[in-house]
């Protein structure tokens, strides 16, 4: 590929499919207004010619899906900002809501099989991972509660499943989306800086939950400003030093999922534009059974931080 095709190749695949909530456009995406001429058009001529001759239109929700929206950057469009609370990634959220329910569908299927006939391979799987999950929490966290073990057992499988759509072939399906007439699709939620901070921010507000919970508001508060130095005289500087730490835990857990698994589909780009299929081949698969480990290891890191924050968070000092 050229320069300038494998700059757009990258920036199609890590675009994501993002409405507009004040108007419901998508943003970066456009409808011909005269489709057959567009498409003939494209037959010698670049994109950007073809719609300034047929002109074209702003595509919004209710247009996805009749196959006429196309991905393009407009030249005249002003950049987006880094964050905008008005843009919503339909992809990332819709994957994330999918998978969580097929975890959801999918185990309560396995325990309903506990109560009859001999187990299955599934059943067994399902019971292997629950056991992992379940020692897991035991040995960390010391205190009683029904809620832990459940939460680790979502996050480690919720997580798991978002990472596990980066070992799909990278252009399966952003192209059958393209072809349905959505312009953009990303794959991999957990690539999402926004689902990964929303889980972060999850685990952070639970933080309280637990402290409120178990050592009460005068133990939460002691904590913080009686600890690393223990005399009132030193509360504002232990408020300081106690509040950084508490706050960078929601920011390093997201960012940590965030950073691996975006370097993993990036990397997956780049094999994608080599240009020979059996080079791709040759690295593809290697960086794949190695993506493996990286995909579970993720998880498994996401749920144990959320296990030891949480622990942390129902000591007393």
């Amino acid at each position: 590929m050229s320069g300038a095709s494998s700059q757009e190749y990258i920036g199609h695949h890590l675009h994501f499919l993002q409405v507009d909530l004040s108007d419901g456009s998508i943003v970066d995406a456009v409808i011909p207004k005269e489709p057959a001429i567009y498409e003939q058009c494209l037959l010698g001529n670049s994109q950007e010619q073809c719609l300034e001759a047929t002109g074209y239109e702003q595509c919004y929700f209710s247009d996805l899906f009749s196959g006429n929206c196309i991905a393009y950057e407009q030249p005249t469009a002003e950049p987006s900002s880094l964050v905008n609370l008005s843009h919503l990634n339909l992809d990332s959220l819709g994957l994330t809501i999918i998978l969580g329910l097929i975890f959801v569908a999918l185990f309560r299927y396995g325990a309903r099989k506990t109560r009859s006939g001999v187990p299955t391979k599934l059943q067994c799987f399902i019971e292997m991972i629950f056991e992992f999950v379940q020692g897991t929490v035991t040995s960390i966290f010391k205190r009683k509660s029904a809620l832990i073990a459940p939460l680790s057992l979502t996050v480690f499988m919720w997580v798991f499943l978002m990472n596990l759509m980066d070992l799909l072939p990278i252009d399966l399906l952003p192209h059958t989306a393209t072809v349905n007439g959505v312009p953009y699709f990303r794959v991999v939620p957990s690539a999402d800086v926004n689902i990964t901070l929303s889980m972060a921010c999850g685990v952070f507000l639970l933080i309280f939950y637990f402290s409120f919970t178990n050592i009460g508001v005068k133990g939460f508060v002691k904590a913080y400003t009686l600890h690393p130095f223990h005399h009132w005289v030193f509360a504002p500087v232990n408020l300081i030093l106690e509040g950084v730490s508490l706050l960078s835990k929601p920011v390093s857990l997201g960012l940590r999922l965030f950073g691996n698994m975006y370097a993993g589909e990036m990397i997956f780009i780049l094999i994608a534009l080599l240009p020979l299929w059996w080079i791709q081949w040759v690295l593809n698969v290697p960086w794949a059974l190695f993506h493996i480990l990286i995909v579970t290891l993720q998880a498994f890191i996401f749920m144990v931080l959320t296990i030891v924050y949480l622990s942390m968070a129902s000591e007393e000092d």
